[in-house]
């Protein structure tokens, strides 16, 4: 929702409307949206909300590039839903992360 709101505010409702092509705008703002929280905050802003974190496997943050391959690779659906045992998606596996909950304390 707050990456349509964006993208309507950056085109403008009538250009946003009239594209064919808004929705790969929205969906580029949420990948850069996605990278930038998960780089600088731990979390994209639904993580974030959740409590959830997304960290490295050894547990340090993760830096912008796996930040940005680990949202692209969200963006195109598939990943996520293609898992191993232990939770992570393909996503988490490109990028070397894994997400944990932030613990109350």
């Amino acid at each position: 929702m707050a990456c349509t709101a964006i993208t309507v505010l950056v085109l403008g409702a009538d250009r946003w409307s009239g594209s064919n092509v808004s929705g790969f705008y929205t969906l580029g703002i949420f990948v850069v949206e996605a990278a930038v929280f998960t780089t600088l905050l731990g979390g994209s802003f639904g993580q974030l909300m959740t409590r959830l974190r997304v960290v490295r496997l050894d547990g340090g943050r993760l830096g912008p590039l796996p930040a940005l391959a680990r949202s692209a690779m969200i963006a195109l659906v598939i990943p996520p839903l293609v898992f191993k045992p232990d939770g992570r998606g393909l996503h988490d596996l490109v990028a070397g992360s894994r997400v944990v909950p932030l613990h109350a304390g």
